[in-house]
């Protein structure tokens, strides 16, 4: 009989951005699918300081719900556990290291140094410093397959702005907006609440350029109202995107998974409890109502799946992505609204909803994309790295 090695794969959640809560929920749920047959996952925790960490144990809650309200009861304490992890920046047959202490006996202490080798990098770190190509880079350096985008389409997928201009070139439908950086808002508050009221209407919805699962995020109906989205939005991002709203909007989504040849799945749509599916709708509230299928029509399921895959192929993207978009009721008029390099992998997630029901479960789904991280560095190896 014939041994075949597990995989060992590195699963990286947690991170320094406002999603840390969500990206822990995210992991737990592929911990709890990955074939342990096949695969040795690794637990690497990033904290909110940005610290590395070889988890003492795999994150388990499923629920971001309950994950955010132990952050909100235990806001004050820091809790850390875990030997220290550093990844080396430069390619090496075992990139991960840790680092044990423990008391020597002359000296005060003693660092013990290990080594782990990594197969492949299952990056589950939402928004900014792990969405963003940030950490893509980093594992560019230590050459080691990753799940997911690379450095250009996380950044591209990140920035609102930019990742509109691409769209736009791709002449992809978009409604109307604007982008502010934080000098000329300071500068001139009221002639820019006048300037965007006069050239996208009320409402608006305000964003930051850099940031997902609807952090920031405002719905204005005033010039009051637009001032105080506009310094929300602020607090966390240097760049804010301003979008008309679509009138009586419904939200749709569609998930993509592959490299060269993308593929995506049946399209859904979210019903939230509120005015729209913001931060609390998704994690916290229970009532937000998936519909998959999504109620639309033959012709506007297969223009969402079309523009999914142009959306993905506009930022260049690779491994899974999720398009969200906006439809008009009264119209049936379709606009992309953003794209998702890293999407939520928690339990009420849509991602892997909208691929189970294109016949995709869990499990399979996690083996497609470590495939794919595989086969897209396999590519990357042939290159010529040297014009000698």
């Amino acid at each position: 009989m014939s041994v075949v090695k597990k995989l060992r794969v590195g699963v990286i959640y947690g991170g320094r951005s406002g999603e840390h809560e969500v990206s822990v929920t995210s992991a737990a749920a592929i911990f709890k699918h990955l074939d342990r047959n096949r695969y040795e996952p690794i637990a690497i925790r990033i904290e909110k300081d940005g610290r590395w960490t070889l988890a003492d144990r795999p994150p388990a809650t499923l629920s971001a719900a309950e994950v955010i309200e132990h952050a909100r009861l235990h806001a004050a304490t820091s809790i850390r556990s875990g030997r220290p992890a550093h990844m080396l920046p430069y390619p090496s047959s075992e990139p991960l290291m840790t680092v044990a202490r423990g008391p020597a006996p002359e000296a005060g202490e003693n660092a013990r140094v290990m080594s782990l080798g990594l197969d492949v990098v299952f990056p589950v770190l939402h928004g900014p410093y792990g969405e963003d190509g940030t950490v893509q880079g980093l594992f560019e350096l230590a050459n080691v397959p990753y799940v997911g985008a690379g450095v250009l389409a996380s950044a591209a997928g990140m920035d609102k702005a930019v990742m509109k201009v691409l769209f736009a070139d791709r002449g992809l439908p978009l409604a109307p907006y604007r982008v502010l950086l934080r000098g000329a808002w300071d500068g001139s508050r009221d002639a820019t609440t006048a300037t965007l009221g006069e050239a996208l209407g009320y409402p608006m919805f305000v964003k930051p350029a850099n940031l997902g699962s609807s952090v920031g995020i405002s719905k204005a109906k005033t010039p009051a109202s637009l001032a105080d989205a506009i310094d929300l939005a602020f607090a966390y991002d240097r760049k804010v995107v301003v979008e008309q709203a679509v009138r009586d909007a419904r939200e749709i989504e569609c998930a993509v998974l592959g490299n060269e040849d993308p593929q995506a799945s049946v399209a859904g749509e979210i019903v939230p409890t509120r005015e729209f599916y913001d931060y609390e709708a998704k994690y916290l509230d229970a009532g937000a109502e998936p519909l998959i299928p999504a109620p639309l029509t033959d012709g506007q399921h297969t223009e969402v799946r079309r523009l999914a895959i142009e959306a993905f192929r506009a930022i260049d993207g690779a491994g899974m992505a999720r398009v969200d978009f906006l439809v008009e009721r009264g119209t049936g008029r379709l606009y992309v609204n953003e794209i998702n390099t890293i999407p939520g992998f928690t339990t009420i997630s849509m991602f892997a909803k909208l691929w189970n029901a294109s016949g995709l479960e869990y499990p399979a789904l996690l083996d497609r994309l470590i495939a794919l991280a595989l086969e897209r560095h396999t590519a990357k190896q042939r290159l010529r790295t040297s014009a000698i």
